[in-house]
């Protein structure tokens, strides 16, 4: 990752999962099909670029498969960064 001296908090989503209430407050206002994860083996089985499942459908099946979220996930503040994204890293 970044050469970057940050403290930085993680959490293992495999050992720790996130629960409805905590992603539904992740994703507050956003598009939620952005936190699904199309590497990822359901999501391909349900064709959910296709047809996304609803939000709630979409919040349940994270909490349920947390592979099926996108990763990394970085949170400052408010703001989210899905995936690896160097240049997003330096601007948070």
């Amino acid at each position: 990752m970044l050469k970057r001296k940050i403290e930085v908090e993680s959490r293992d989503l495999a050992k720790e999962k996130l629960s409805e209430a905590e992603l539904d407050e992740l994703i507050g206002k956003r598009d939620y099909k952005e936190f699904l994860n199309p590497r990822n083996e359901l999501y391909r089985e349900r064709k959910m670029k296709e047809k996304p499942p609803s939000r709630a459908e979409a919040i349940k099946l994270m909490a349920r498969e947390p592979n099926l979220i996108r990763r990394p996930m970085v949170i400052k503040g408010g703001q989210i960064i899905l995936g690896f994204d160097e240049e997003a890293y330096r601007k948070l």
